[in-house]
């Protein structure tokens, strides 16, 4: 059985140094994807922004800089509090994220004690993955049937 932790949570939308809008967002870990972490952006839109990246990533930037290519993140202080920034970046565009540290370090705890570092391959279906996709006959994707022609 699979568990998923999710938190609501409003991040800080960096326009400038001197600027910032609230952003609505919804983190989530599924325990039968234990090496990632979603999230869902809602800024106004009928369709939301939907972000999927490392759980290391989360967890390591916390504490320090990590993260080289479309996700950085960092700890810092705004305005006097503490906050992890989120760097994102698409062909669409980037985008510079704060999120209050103390609710995203305290849910970061939580998906940690869900699936504690080391055990995520025991998480894993690989077998029922790999035994669906290779019960899939000639021009069949797995779990479904073949186009019409």
């Amino acid at each position: 059985m699979h568990t998923t932790i999710e938190r609501e949570l409003e991040l800080q939308l960096v326009l400038t140094p001197a600027r910032a809008i609230p952003v609505p967002a919804r983190l989530a870990y599924h325990s039968g994807d234990p090496y990632a972490v979603h999230i869902t952006f809602h800024i106004g839109s009928d369709v939301p922004v939907n972000w999927v990246f490392a759980r290391d990533l989360l967890v390591d930037g916390a504490f320090r800089p990590t993260g080289d290519g479309d996700v950085r993140v960092w700890p810092a202080t705004a305005e006097g509090r503490r906050v992890i920034c989120l760097s994102l970046r698409s062909p669409d565009g980037e985008a510079l994220l704060r999120a209050p540290a103390t609710p995203l370090t305290a849910w970061v705890e939580r998906i940690l004690r869900l699936v504690p570092p080391g055990t995520e391959a025991e998480r894993m279906d690989l077998s029922g993955g790999l035994c669906a996709l290779l019960s899939a006959g000639p021009g069949e994707e797995a779990g479904g049937t073949a186009p019409a022609p």
